[in-house]
């Protein structure tokens, strides 16, 4: 019988390399990104049965990235392995395409097991997904703000100005300035701090 064949797209090195060290045994490791970009291109070169993918990643956060391989016809199983405990973002992994969500800290034979059941057309959300959905703002802000506004967040959230982040998207200051102004606009907060705050309780940067 041929092992399920995996894709693993997480930006934290030490523990991408424990789950590399804990899924070899079980399955084919295919290989590991560190950003939603790679992950996209990785997926249509090798073709994996099951993808295991994080939410908050630089470049193309998970949930954008997910978005793109299945509007691209991928049939790859995806799993969302992350740390946010949160039922909203359950929802919205599976409006994106997921088949399983699965928290950090229960990575382990309960993994393994989320694997096995995506791998075979079944839905595996882990029992340890407790809370409840925060407000209704909280759901219209993950389908008003645009991958390019993410990519423009996420290069704020790493202390850039806007004019390197424009230098880094090749585009003008000024579009990245109405960039960061339609996202506050959006999500109802009024400064940078409070900005990033918003968006690293959401998962859309990490």
């Amino acid at each position: 019988m041929n092992r399920i064949r995996l894709l693993l797209a997480d930006d934290h090195l030490m523990f991408a390399e424990g789950l590399q060290s804990l899924l070899r045994d079980e399955f084919e490791l295919l290989a590991t990104v560190a950003n939603g970009r790679e992950l996209i291109d990785m997926t249509f070169k090798l073709n994996p049965d099951v993808i295991l993918v994080d939410i908050s990643m630089p470049v193309l956060n998970g949930f954008d990235a997910v978005r793109e391989i299945t509007r691209r016809g991928s049939e790859a199983r995806i799993i969302f392995l992350t740390m946010h405990n949160d039922a909203t973002l359950v929802a919205e992994a599976l409006r994106c395409g997921a088949s399983g969500y699965i928290l950090k800290q229960a990575a382990g034979e309960e993994l393994i097991t989320a694997i096995r059941e995506v791998a075979h057309g079944n839905t595996y959300i882990s029992p340890l997904i407790t809370t409840l959905p925060p407000e209704s703002k909280t759901r219209h802000a993950q389908k008003t703000i645009t991958p390019r506004q993410r990519e423009v967040l996420y290069l704020i959230s790493q202390g850039l100005t806007m004019r390197q982040v424009a230098a880094e998207l090749k585009i003008s200051t000024r579009t990245a300035e109405s960039h960061k102004y339609e996202i506050m606009q959006s999500l109802g907060v009024d400064t940078t701090a409070d900005l990033i705050r918003y968006c690293l309780r959401l998962g859309l940067i990490s």
